[in-house]
């Protein structure tokens, strides 16, 4: 017979983002839970990506502007980085956030098992222990009337192109070392890979950026990717956009990496040379090992197949986060993982609308949007009406120095409804959750147009955008 304290209404799999948000709305709605982890609660967004990324980013954005005091007047002479403290101050961040979540742990009366789970059946789920040192510490079965999968992803690479933790590195290898290599070459121009090569070039590594479509950060509107390009190429990245990698022909030694990229439509190859490569490539959902082929949950194009309610095939058994693919972004898993356990309990959640989930890249420039893009908009024959406002005619922009880019608001050309809005510019990460509130309320254009902004501010970009629709943008 089990044992009452292996008995959950409960068992979360996976303490990322996702994970530990399920858990702890778990327990606010008074479900008794157990959330499993193989690793450290926080997940991959915690410990190898979005925090200690942006820790990094964060001290390349500050040195470039402390490189351009004297156009605000200051003087900042041998202004330099120190990868070693930049380092250190990323594992303080993640620590104290840690820590933080621990806390929550036991505020929510969270039950964490720190260990391996695989999935027995689709309520019992077998767990091989571990201790703080990470050694095994022996099994527990512990069995729940529902559980929700949310497992993550691991770094994708090119088939061929094998990461070596040295000269050929994954994004986990970066927020790991505290080395700037002299030049690298970033493979990927989506989110991931444009902020390191963004980052990597504030701290005067020589970086060239390939990516294999024709625009960086493709699943972006395209003028963003076109704006970003020339914003790259003005600060020294060298971008390789419809450009192939050849991984068969990596070549990585004590004297860095050598790799072979054909150019736009086979014009040419070019043999490229530099201390690093850094594989930015996507990522792979973490499927394999955890007991699916126990349950009658589905695998398709390796990733499990959900409802908007985040249901698998098998009834009580529920997947979040990277594992069911789409947006792979921490706060869509962590809006995920709060419908399924609403679902769980009864409440009727609204459905999951990836069409209204904001996303957000932490480059130099920021790039920000949700909803839909021109090229969605123009495929599906939806009629819609653009306005654009450039970060140069903002007050705020011109103030601060930094007044690249644009925001973009799209809106359905008979009923004025907000279709999407793109950013590229100066803290746009942080503006666009008005567009996101907009387009949850289904608001139309006139509604954000009219919306009174503080002035000098950088949000009046949003609201000159939505009047630049009608053509009434008053400051161009």
């Amino acid at each position: 017979m089990e044992s009452p304290a292996d008995q959950f209404d409960l068992i979360v799999l996976g303490g990322g983002t996702g994970g530990y948000t399920a858990a702890f709305r778990a327990s606010q709605l008074g479900l008794r839970t157990a959330l499993v982890e193989a690793d450290l609660i926080g997940g991959t967004c915690l410990h190898r990506g979005c925090i200690p990324t942006k820790v990094m980013l964060e001290s390349a954005d500050l040195l470039a502007r402390m490189r351009d005091a004297s156009a605000f007047g200051l003087e900042a002479a041998g202004v330099g980085a120190n990868m070693a403290a930049i380092a250190r101050r990323r594992t303080d961040t993640v620590n104290r956030l840690t820590g933080g979540l621990m806390s929550l742990v036991r505020k929510n009366r969270v039950e964490l098992i720190h260990g391996r789970g695989v999935l027995e059946s689709s309520r019992v789920v077998r767990v091989a222990l571990a201790g703080p040192d990470g050694l095994a510490e022996g099994e527990r079965v512990i069995q729940a009337t529902n559980l929700i999968l949310a497992t993550g992803s691991r770094p994708r690479s090119l088939p061929g192109l094998v990461p070596d933790g040295r000269r050929i590195v994954t994004s986990d290898d970066v927020l790991t070392s505290e080395v700037i290599p002299p030049s690298l070459i970033v493979v990927g121009g989506g989110a991931v890979g444009v902020e390191f090569a963004s980052f990597y070039r504030d701290m005067g590594t020589e970086v060239t950026l390939v990516e294999y479509l024709s625009s960086l950060v493709p699943l972006e509107d395209a003028e963003i990717g076109r704006v970003l390009e020339r914003a790259f190429r003005r600060r020294g990245i060298e971008v390789m956009v419809g450009a192939r990698l050849d991984p068969e022909a990596a070549v990585a030694d004590d004297a860095g990496v050598t790799v072979s990229v054909e150019t736009v439509a086979g014009v040419g190859r070019r043999e490229l040379h530099a201390a690093q490569l850094l594989v930015a490539t996507g990522r792979s959902a973490n499927v394999s090992g955890i007991g699916l082929e126990n349950t009658q949950v589905v695998v398709e194009s390796g990733v499990i197949r959900v409802d908007p309610y985040m249901r698998t095939a098998e009834p009580n058994v529920y997947a979040i986060g990277d594992l069911v693919g789409g947006l792979l972004l921490a706060h869509v898993a962590a809006h995920e993982g709060i419908v399924a356990v609403e679902t769980i309990a009864g409440l009727d959640p609204e459905p999951v609308d990836y069409s209204i989930m904001p996303r957000a890249t932490y480059c130099r420039p920021q790039i920000a949007s949700v909803g839909r893009s021109e090229a969605e908009l123009t495929r599906d024959s939806v009629p819609y009406v653009a306005g654009k406002f450039p970060w140069l005619a903002n007050a705020k922009a011109v103030i601060g120095g930094d007044h690249e880019g644009f925001a973009k608001v799209l809106a359905h050309a008979e009923t004025g409804q907000i279709l999407g809005i793109h950013l590229i510019g100066p803290h746009v990460t942080d503006l666009v959750a008005e567009g996101s509130l907009g387009m949850n309320l289904a608001a139309r254009v006139q509604e954000l147009a009219h919306t009174v902004h503080p002035h000098p501010s950088l949000s009046e970009a949003l609201a000159e955008a939505a009047m630049a629709v009608s053509g009434q943008s008053i400051n161009v």
